[in-house]
């Protein structure tokens, strides 16, 4: 038997079988007719019992190399037939990219977004961190610590979502000032921002909502004063009003600064020369503001006698209503686009 004359034979038909084949699925039958058990080359192990044994190990090696060798044909012609595959698909789906784009509407940051950035540019730019916290928080960090134990009648100005006897939704972002004064270890100066949601227990109507957005801020060092404060608010109503607003202080109550201050802001609509929006009075309340009380330095670690601050609290809805003109608070939360596209990049 001359065994590479029957394989060359084989070769040269599995050649000329692949030539005409241009399907996956027709390979597969070429590659069982050449390589697979029943092929005609797999048939020729069976003369290897009629041979000496000397012979066998080369007769063995040479069918099992041409095999290898037609398998590597068969894959050869499969990449082949992939690769025009492909090609052909790519033709069929040539994109021309000098078509107009469909139209689409782009989104933008919501109004209260949009109010939050602002208030954080203008603060980063004077020096400020911003500093977040859970709104899930304790009572002790939400209240005790701010000056409010449990006994206090000023918890009754703030109706609380308790989860617990002592978890609740926080009421006011001031727990985030607490924990970074805490984390600090009452050795370091605080100068931060703290922007989040907070909740009450309220009805809810045009100017009221159970869960509504506030920034706090919290300046304490060695020598921060009152005149630093107003300063402050100041730049705040100029940065969100006008460059021309004025503001004044008035005597307020709150547990946590002494003394504690109600801010106006001239009204927009007549300049301070009073008005309907402004009921007359020429000023409109934005913010609550004041010196942080010795109680709430102590408690977080700092020595009163050293150290003083001042804090405030703005209210983002409120702020984005005065600002333009929205008369419900709750048109922020019901996700009307007819609303929300009002508002596109923060213009009215």
């Amino acid at each position: 038997m001359d065994l590479k004359k029957i394989i060359s034979e084989h070769e040269t038909k599995l050649k000329d079988a692949l030539k005409s084949v241009d399907k996956i699925e027709a390979l597969q039958d070429v590659k069982a007719q050449f390589v697979g058990k029943k092929a005609e080359l797999s048939k020729l192990m069976r003369h290897m019992k009629d041979l000496p044994n000397e012979e066998k190990p080369a007769f063995g090696q040479t069918i099992n190399e041409a095999k290898q060798y037609f398998s590597s044909l068969i894959e050869t012609r499969k990449t082949e037939i992939l690769e025009e595959r492909l090609r052909q698909k790519l033709a069929q789906e040539r994109i021309d990219v000098t078509l107009p784009a469909p139209d689409f509407s782009p989104g933008s940051p919501h109004l209260l977004r949009t109010v939050i950035e602002t208030v954080e540019d203008l603060f980063i730019g004077m020096g400020y961190l911003v500093k977040e916290g859970p709104e899930v928080e304790s009572d002790e960090l939400n209240f005790e610590k701010l000056n409010l134990p449990k006994d206090h009648p000023a918890r009754d100005m703030q109706d609380s979502f308790y989860i617990t006897d002592d978890t609740l939704l926080r009421t006011h972002t001031s727990p985030v000032q607490v924990r970074t004064m805490l984390a600090y270890g009452g050795k370091e100066p605080v100068k931060i921002i703290c922007p989040g949601k907070v909740y009450r227990r309220d009805d809810d109507d045009a100017t009221h909502s159970h869960q509504f957005m506030q920034i706090e801020g919290l300046v304490v060092d060695t020598d921060t004063s009152l005149a630093d404060l107003k300063g402050t608010l100041l730049a705040v109503a100029q940065k969100m009003f006008g460059k021309d607003r004025r503001i004044v202080l008035r005597p307020s109550y709150f547990p946590f600064t002494e003394p504690s201050f109600e801010v106006d802001v001239t009204c927009s609509n007549c300049d301070g020369a009073g008005c309907n929006m402004c009921k007359q009075t020429g000023y409109i309340e934005i913010l609550g503001a004041g010196m942080v009380h010795n109680n709430v330095l102590e408690a977080a670690g700092y020595d009163s006698t050293k150290y003083q601050g001042f804090a405030f609290g703005i209210g983002v809805e409120r702020i984005a209503m005065l600002k333009y003109g929205i008369d419900d608070i709750r048109h922020f939360y019901v996700n009307d686009l007819r609303f929300n596209k009002q508002f596109k990049g923060g213009q009215s």
